[in-house]
């Protein structure tokens, strides 16, 4: 099968059509309108190299807010309020940090500069978000992603300290899920949001999930 070459035009081909590996198209731009049309249609961007690449994996990976696994020690953390948690507060920061952090098993970052833009541009528009943790003044640990509706988008996370990315993202599902929020889309397979609860769901069963969560959230 091809791999489809953006243009221009504002158009994603069918999801259906993506490789195996779920890569469906390749260039394009990070412009608000792109990104949320990728969005809503399933698809999130991933860079390699200079090349924009545009990917709907079949599996994909989600939680489910409710479905949320807490462990007996993270819990006291919480119960402890060992670090401080915030929502929005250092956008910048915390897609800084996700750029600059060190991953074990990849060289680099998929987060170019203009990736960290089109995010803060996004945040500045009121779709992109973060969640931060906090440890005596200093920002520790986070995640970004974009909202629509009642789906959570997550792109990335970074912790300086044990567990501070996952205090973090246990704390925001918390407020998501208070707020109305259904699905959390984990994009592809952690062993980490796996513990917390994320498991698989097929592409045939995200798409008309996010369809009716975004469209129709009443």
């Amino acid at each position: 099968m091809s791999l489809f070459v953006l243009d221009n035009e504002l158009i994603f081909p069918p999801v259906q059509l993506a490789e195996p590996d779920g890569l469906l198209a390749i260039g394009g731009d990070l412009s608000s309108a792109r990104l949320l049309l990728a969005y809503r249609s399933g698809i999130f961007p991933w860079y390699e190299g200079r090349h924009i690449l545009w990917w709907c994996p079949d599996p994909r990976f989600v939680l489910f807010p409710a479905e949320l696994k807490v462990s007996k020690s993270m819990q006291q953390l919480i119960r402890r309020d060992h670090f401080a948690f915030t929502v929005n507060k250092a956008f910048r920061d915390v897609i800084a940090n996700c750029k600059a952090i060190s991953r074990r098993g990849q060289e680099g970052t998929w987060i170019t500069d203009e990736v960290k833009l089109a995010y803060i541009r996004l945040h500045g528009e009121g779709y992109a978000h973060s969640a931060e943790t906090w440890l005596n003044g200093e920002l520790v640990g986070g995640l970004y992603g974009i909202r629509l509706g009642k789906v959570f988008f997550g792109e990335s996370m970074f912790s300086k300290q044990s567990n501070a990315s996952k205090y973090a993202f246990i704390s925001y599902a918390r407020l998501l899920q208070s707020e109305g929020v259904e699905l959390i889309d984990c994009q592809v397979y952690t062993e980490h949001l796996e513990s917390l609860g994320a498991r698989m769901i097929s592409r045939g069963e995200f798409i008309p999930l996010i369809d009716s969560l975004i469209y129709n959230p009443g």
